[in-house]
């Protein structure tokens, strides 16, 4: 019996504490390289929760700002590619129907044109983006081919949705300032209040887009049921009509809300404040829409790109 060690103990200088064999000490040779070329397994992290994954879309979908504005632009130009005035032809039959409805309906509500008018002109601009938007909220996921084929955050999609149509409503809005040349209107500072309404909007638009994509996007018979129930809800809000004209049921419409979002941009704008019930409706439909979406969204997010 001879006294063997391993070559990594002799380099290291250390001396064996018992006689092996020279077999004995290959053997051991052996089993040191071996588990020196096996590298330490890392430390698994945890899956992330839900909650967590829709909060990280969330944040990332917000920062790629530049993204989901350059694709609904190029969503405008590709809609009016080869048209001479673009968008503009939406501006276009706007005025062409504030100008038809403000004629009639000043008569038939014994009205002074010049104050129906501007009325008219505000409630259907708003009236327009809000309705957009819900349409077009449909169709986030199922219109948007990008959602199978590269990886964004899905809320990209949403913002899409809503700045799109934000920007078909900035060229609706020329139809107003030629009211207010026509009329002499003077904004004051009552008219900032206008830009909370938008925000509001911006708000509502977001989770609407968020909730009827995933819902639509898996039931496909819902975006026709919405198109109808719009139709309907147009003749019952107040956009063509003042509340005043229900004198004791005037409470079905201040407690609609969304003659709440139309009058927050509409009444500040004709120099008036809103009414209390237009803030109460406003931001109880945004919390609870905001936090149900939410939810939805953390439950079902990963079921997005099958349902598209």
């Amino acid at each position: 019996m001879g006294v063997w060690c391993s070559r990594r103990d002799a380099e290291n200088g250390q001396v064996p504490l018992l006689n092996i064999s020279k077999h004995e000490a290959m053997t051991i040779e052996t089993n040191d390289t071996i588990g020196a070329s096996i590298p330490h397994s890392p430390t698994r992290k945890r899956p992330r929760t839900p909650v967590a994954l829709a909060l990280s879309d969330l944040a990332e979908g917000t920062n790629q700002w530049w993204m989901w504005k350059a694709m609904a632009w190029q969503d405008i130009l590709q809609r009016y590619r080869g048209s001479v005035l673009g968008p503009f032809w939406l501006t276009l039959s706007m005025a062409i129907a504030i100008a038809a409805l403000g004629t009639l309906y000043s008569k038939l509500f014994h009205m002074d044109i010049s104050t129906y008018l501007p009325y008219l002109c505000l409630g259907l601009v708003v009236w327009t983006l809000i309705s957009s938007i819900v349409l077009d909220g449909c169709l986030t996921f199922t219109a948007a081919q990008m959602v199978r084929q590269i990886k964004l955050p899905y809320t990209v999609h949403a913002y899409r949705v809503v700045c799109r149509n934000l920007i078909i409503a900035a060229h609706n809005l020329v139809v107003y300032a030629g009211v207010v040349l026509l009329f002499d209107i003077t904004l004051s500072a009552v008219s900032l209040i206008a830009l909370l309404g938008v925000l509001l909007i911006i708000i509502n638009g977001f989770w609407v887009s968020i909730l009827l994509g995933m819902v639509c996007s898996r039931f496909r018979d819902v975006p026709q049921i919405i198109a109808s129930v719009i139709q309907v809800i147009f003749f019952v809000t107040p956009i063509l009509w003042s509340p005043d004209l229900l004198a004791n049921r005037i409470g079905f419409a201040l407690w609609n809300p969304l003659f709440g979002f139309i009058d927050l941009i509409r009444a500040p704008l004709l120099n008036q404040f809103p009414h209390p019930t237009s803030w109460i409706t406003t931001l109880l439909v945004t919390v609870i829409g905001s936090v149900v979406t939410f939810f939805f969204f953390a439950r079902f997010r990963a079921r997005i790109p099958y349902w598209a």
